[in-house]
């Protein structure tokens, strides 16, 4: 009897973890498809997060091909246990945050990809990874799909600009803010479509190694609905430290390259989910900015791509250390995982006190490009641009003294 209750806890503990990474996916990754509509005016701050938040909730109700990959693809069921992807999650958390905090788009999926894959390492050994099916379904389309959506929306730049050259700027500014509107609530919805599946196949996952689900089935009803509740809440809180990253910070985004560039990030994510390939969809929109900044001939500030880069390269072997270590406290039993939720719980406060001495909310979201986290820091200078320095205070002459006559 004890064993059971003490295994319900790990479960229904895991499932509260999966929804709270959910949560953060959520708002780590809107500025994915709300980012260029936001810094363009096409869409105003907090009308893009309620659009985003119903659109990625309908998203994730669409299909499960991703889910089912996730719970049954990755790793080898039978050696799979509710602590290993609790560990799993936590890595993944913890990697969200403090690249939210820095302002850098790094994966999500990853995160979790990476996470789990330190903690079944740790917890059940190499063995249990199937490395082709994480090479084929996560690496492989990591490098392929940003390359493809950037291509294409540079493309699809150059097009829209040598369509509408003769048409006066009045009547493009207006069509294009349409068309923006549009491709970016595309790129929600394929987001929810994505994304959103990554948890519905967590929480299968543990549900299959509790067995409390049979082996080889998709998620069920509950799991879809709860799941794509907590994204969506997630993409409603914002996220505006990589809102203003993805718009301001690599580009400045005029309304035909983000229409260009929202239209290629959807069509690439939207196929990739019908294939199940656990796709970044941070990877897919930042590729497709960087190229319609190229089509359009803008200054692109490749500092911050490569940091944003560097980021990426950071995020499976880091997630992987964090969600490793994570598994050898879980693997503790109870208190080992007491203990795991209380650090959690600790550098999430943490994580989000620093946030709070450079805040950034919907209403400066587009006042700058620059995401700052220590006191005193001060945004750098970039080529083209100068920082105001304060002025001088003017220096004081001394007066000779005069001599008195003796």
């Amino acid at each position: 009897m004890g064993t059971d209750v003490a295994e319900l806890f790990i479960v229904v503990t895991v499932i509260a973890v999966a929804l709270i990474f959910d949560y953060t996916n959520g708002f780590h990754d809107s500025a994915n498809a709300m980012a260029g509509p936001i810094a363009t005016g096409a869409i105003r701050p907090r009308t893009a997060v309620i659009l985003g938040a119903f659109l990625n909730l309908v998203g994730a109700c669409l299909s499960t091909a991703v889910a089912k990959a996730i719970s049954g693809g990755f790793f080898d069921d039978q050696l799979i246990t509710a602590s290993i992807i609790l560990a799993g999650l936590v890595g993944a958390i913890v990697w969200n945050l403090m690249t939210w905090l820095f302002g850098l788009p790094s994966s999500s999926s990853h995160a979790l990809f990476g996470g789990l894959i330190g903690a079944v390492i740790v917890g059940a050994g190499i063995a249990s990874v199937h490395g082709w099916v994480i090479v084929s379904k996560v690496l492989l389309p990591a490098i392929v799909a940003p390359l493809v959506a950037g291509v294409a929306a540079a493309w699809a730049t150059r097009l829209a600009y040598r369509i509408t050259r003769r048409t006066p700027s009045v009547h493009t500014g207006t069509g294009f803010k349409y068309g923006q509107a549009f491709t970016s609530s595309m790129v929600a919805l394929a987001h929810g479509t994505s994304d959103g599946q990554k948890t519905m196949g967590v929480i299968t996952l543990v549900l299959i190694a509790a067995n409390l689900q049979a082996a080889g089935t998709g998620p069920q009803m509950w799991v879809i609905m709860i799941s794509a509740l907590a994204i969506g809440l997630g993409t409603y809180s914002g996220g505006w430290r990589i809102m203003r990253a993805m718009g301001k910070g690599i580009v400045e985004i005029e309304t035909p390259q983000g229409a260009a560039s929202g239209a290629a990030t959807s069509a690439t994510i939207l196929a990739s989910a019908h294939l199940g390939f656990g796709l970044s969809t941070t990877h897919v929109s930042t590729g497709s900015i960087l190229g319609s900044g190229v089509g359009r001939g803008a200054e692109v500030r490749w500092s911050v791509a490569r940091r944003m880069v560097f980021a990426w390269l950071l995020t499976l072997p880091g997630a992987a250390l964090v969600g490793g270590l994570a598994a050898l406290l879980a693997d503790q039993g109870v208190w080992g995982i007491s203990v795991l939720l209380v650090l959690l719980a600790g550098i999430c406060l943490a994580i989000y006190s620093l946030s709070r001495r450079h805040r950034i909310t919907h209403a400066n979201v587009t006042d700058s490009h620059e995401v700052l986290v220590l006191p005193a820091a001060t945004p750098p200078t970039y080529a083209g641009e100068a920082l105001l320095e304060a002025p001088n205070k003017p220096k004081k002459v001394k007066k000779p003294k005069l001599k008195s006559a003796a």
